[in-house]
């Protein structure tokens, strides 16, 4: 079996989550793993250990040994459902994955500014995954910041992007479910 990596990309509200909890009900054998999630937990049980300031250390050490369970224990397709926004980031995460034997698939989500702020004023989501942010709309600003985010097709073995166009969604999925079945 052709094992996948797919790595979102985009903003926060941008359709990640939704995304990849599509793929995984259609594509057997696959696993999501969400930082959202890690960080909720760490914020919940384990806060005081949180790091003060910069990178939340703790969460990406949570998050990798997560990844390495998954990807030296299991069979299972990978999801990785997080922002993503740095491209040196992005191309470590990458390269463990190449050399793990993954077909590594990029889908970035472009969608527009004011469509992330509609998303986030008529949001649900709960805000116990933040340590520095106070709101999503502080998370925004903070991400319209990063410069060059938009992933290269070379970075990947493959790269979709989704827009606005709520057609691309279904798309992009059957082509990732092809990818598995003949490996290209």
């Amino acid at each position: 079996m052709n094992r996948i990596v797919v790595v979102t990309v985009g903003k926060t509200h941008s359709g990640k989550t939704t995304f990849a909890n599509q793929l995984e009900s259609l594509l057997k054998h696959t696993i999501i793993i969400d930082q959202d999630n890690h960080a909720q937990f760490i914020n919940t049980y384990y806060k005081s250990l949180r790091p003060k300031e910069g990178p939340n250390t703790l969460k990406y050490a949570v998050s990798q040994t997560i990844v390495d369970y998954a990807v030296n224990q299991t069979d299972y397709h990978l999801v990785l459902c997080n922002s993503n926004l740095t491209r040196n980031g992005r191309m470590d995460l990458l390269d463990y994955f190449r050399r793990k034997g993954f077909i590594t698939i990029l889908v970035y989500f472009d969608i527009p500014n004011d469509v992330l702020h509609l998303r986030i004023k008529e949001s649900q989501r709960s805000k116990d995954i933040f340590r520095s942010a106070s709101t999503f709309e502080d998370v925004l600003v903070r991400q319209q910041k990063i410069e060059d985010l938009a992933p290269k097709i070379s970075e990947a073995d493959h790269l979709f992007v989704v827009s606005r166009n709520e057609e691309d969604v279904p798309m992009v999925i059957k082509k990732i479910t092809e990818i598995t079945k003949f490996g290209f």
